[in-house]
């Protein structure tokens, strides 16, 4: 086909600046020597990506076995949260945004069948009777056709551009309902976040109501000062004050779930849960494999084909049209003596349309159509450096908050022995209160700062796996992969 195109010089540019110079003059002779010629305007072929062979933060982990944990489109099971499960089934069906990305998507393909339709002709049957004092009754049955050739291919990319931007369309409704499942996995880190530091605050309560409780005795036993007493109070009220305060972070983040699943908030109510304490061991496949797998990769490429064949679309204002035009029925008076078959008429005819002069606007309209397929070009490559960049985040947040986490669990227990310890002393009045007060603000910060790391290592876990177009790689390919183990 493709010796065909050179010997017929289907090349677009070469086509428009030899047709400009002849003009009309060999229109029709032109029309049968192309007429098996490829669309006009330039084929797609995918430009080159900007990828490395491998992730900068993945060295050094241990090779992962994808058959395991092959999960390809629930990818929010590999959390083994049984509520989580429950959720987020619940985006594809009731979610708004993803409805209108999904009614967008239908729009996209009936724009296909609609530009279709002109590869075909169009028929019309629009009969007439009319009455007048000249010729009595008249009438006029016609069916009348008309049919634009297609002999320089501009419904066929026209049709490849509809087509285009009709898989775009669905890449953006992947990656709406990715988004919006990513969204609604985040919430719940943080209201299961808020739930874990409202048990924190109800133990840290009742520790501080003991050590009020042991103030108060050395306090009626003489051996402490009132100050130790209002201290241990203000301590103790602090606390139930930040218990009271995490309830809006709740409460928010289970309105923004509601939401997320089509629902108002008074219809959702989920249930006191603990944090999760570790993350699942997450397979990662080589960088090229973000270009078919991410749904925001996959429609910036699908971009780039539809602006392509728009490129022909305005290059076919270069040639004429072709029109095949006829028509036959009935004229006459339907209640005369005659036989409707005596007044047949019939008709048909060949139409060419050339615009001779336009201003230079067909020429403008080429380069910009030139133009934007060289923005899209642009724009793909970045959405791969991004998604690139997004998967390294990630990846070195989930690898170092685990590092951190271990350290945190450590500060954790030392904190724990730091108040026993002080309390034992201040009982036997070795230490003042104030020892007591510093220990245990330091265990509650340290204990504070690891809810927070793991709850930061879920987050960038959830969002390396939304990074990572939100499944694994097909656990029968041969790609090399790694993943991060969940060992901290």
């Amino acid at each position: 086909m493709e010796g065909r195109r050179e010997d017929c010089a289907c090349d677009g540019d070469v086509i428009a600046a030899s047709y400009m110079r002849r003009r009309v003059a060999a229109g029709v002779g032109a029309s049968l020597a192309l007429g098996g010629c490829a669309a006009i305007g330039p084929d797609y072929q995918r430009p080159a990506a900007i990828v490395s062979a491998q992730y900068k933060e993945v060295k050094g982990w241990k090779p992962a076995n994808p058959r395991d944990l092959a999960a390809k489109g629930d990818w929010w099971t590999v959390f083994r949260d049984p509520t989580l499960n429950r959720l987020e089934p619940m985006v594809a069906v009731s979610n708004q945004t993803v409805q209108a990305d999904e009614a967008n998507y239908r729009e996209a393909l009936a724009l296909i069948a609609e530009a279709k339709a002109a590869l075909l002709p169009t028929v019309t049957f629009d009969p007439t009777l009319t009455r007048s004092s000249s010729i009595g009754d008249e009438l006029n049955a016609e069916i009348a056709g008309s049919w634009t050739l297609d002999v320089w291919g501009k419904a066929r990319r026209q049709i490849e551009e509809e087509q285009a931007a009709s898989e775009a369309s669905a890449d953006t409704l992947a990656n709406a309902r990715l988004a919006a499942q990513s969204a609604l996995a985040l919430a719940y880190v943080q209201l299961r976040q808020a739930d874990s530091m409202h048990d924190l605050l109800v133990r840290t309560i009742d520790e501080y109501q003991r050590s009020l409780d042991i103030t108060q005795n050395q306090y009626q036993a003489g051996t402490a000062a009132k100050s130790d007493v209002i201290t241990a109070q203000a301590q103790l009220f602090a606390a139930q004050a930040q218990d009271v305060s995490v309830g809006v972070a709740r409460a928010q983040n289970e309105h923004a779930i509601a939401v997320l699943v089509g629902r108002p908030p008074a219809q959702l109510s989920i249930g006191h849960g603990e944090l999760a304490r570790g993350v699942p061991d997450i397979p990662v496949g080589v960088p090229s494999a973000l270009l078919e797998r991410r749904p925001d990769v996959a429609s910036a490429e699908r971009t780039m084909q539809e602006e392509n064949a728009a490129i022909g679309v305005a290059i076919g204002a270069y040639y004429p049209d072709f029109t095949l035009t006829g028509a036959f029925g009935y004229v006459g008076n339907p209640f005369g003596r005659q036989i409707p078959g005596a007044n047949p008429m019939w008709s048909y005819g060949l139409e060419i349309a050339q615009t001779l002069f336009n201003g230079g606007l067909t020429d403008a309209q080429v380069a910009a159509a030139r133009a934007t397929y060289e923005a899209s070009v642009a724009t793909y490559r970045e959405t791969v450096l991004t998604a690139i960049q997004q998967v390294e985040d990630e990846l070195a947040a989930v690898q170092i908050l685990g590092r951190e986490s271990k350290i945190q669990d450590q500060a954790v227990t030392a904190a724990e022995q730091a108040v026993q310890i002080a309390i034992n002393e201040y009982r036997a009045g070795t230490q003042n209160y104030t020892t007591v007060v510093t220990a245990q603000a330091t265990a509650l910060s340290d204990e504070e700062n690891l809810l927070s790391t793991r709850a930061q290592r879920l987050t960038a876990a959830v969002t390396l796996v939304v990074a990572l177009g939100g499944g694994w790689i097909d656990p029968f390919a041969e790609k090399p992969m790694r993943i991060i183990s969940a060992k901290y």
